[in-house]
């Protein structure tokens, strides 16, 4: 998209809250792989989205920093939580102390550890799953959620676009990956979905049946 609509689009876009710009902030300045970020206007599409499914149980695959599962815990319904996933100890302690700031504390829950070997042990049913982590890995991940996903529930993936590889030719392994999980969400039957063209892709497939 043009840069100036993008600039106009979040110009007339409500503002983030006062925890989630100070993250974005130091992510920007202090992190090299500050892109992993969902950033401002992806961030107020997922908060939007959650506010409008008002999902009981969210499932985060790939916390970060923080930022999203903040976005999504803005439309939690009454009681409800967000479970987060993720790997790396470092970013997982920096995401908890900015949770501990925000009004969300308490709601958020977290897991670090391999998430294929997590997600199987979660009782839980879930309204929304988001993916954003490995990219080699998001077959598996929507694999192992979808039993667990709600009927008219769904599933999220971040990063479907990437960066416009997925139209190449040649592939390296993680467009390829990507590329594959598109094609086997278009072709599932059990599923609705679209594919949102907003900062790096966001693929939105909605539980029809199981």
């Amino acid at each position: 998209m043009n840069e100036d609509w993008i600039k106009y689009a979040e110009d007339f876009t409500s503002d983030e809250s006062e925890v989630l710009l100070e993250l974005r902030q130091i992510c920007n300045e202090h992190y090299e792989d500050k892109s992993m970020l969902s950033g401002f206007f992806q961030g107020r599409v997922l908060s939007m989205l959650s506010k409008m499914l008002r999902p009981k149980v969210v499932l985060e695959i790939g916390t970060y920093l923080g930022y999203s599962a903040l976005c999504f815990a803005e439309g939690l319904a009454a009681g409800g939580k967000v479970i987060t996933l993720d790997v790396n100890e470092d970013t997982n302690k920096v995401a908890r102390s900015f949770i501990e700031k925000s009004q969300y504390a308490g709601r958020i829950e977290f897991h670090l550890g391999n998430a294929v070997e997590i997600i199987p042990k979660l009782s839980e049913t879930f309204d929304l799953v988001f993916i954003d982590a490995d990219k080699p890995n998001y077959t598996n991940y929507y694999n192992l959620v979808f039993d667990k996903v709600r009927p008219d529930g769904f599933i999220i993936a971040d990063n479907v676009l990437w960066s416009g590889q997925v139209l190449l030719e040649e592939k390296d392994d993680n467009t390829l990956a990507l590329h594959e999980f598109n094609k086997m969400i278009k072709s599932d039957a059990r599923v609705s979905n679209v594919l949102l063209p907003i900062r790096d892709g966001l693929m939105v497939a909605r539980k029809e049946k199981s």
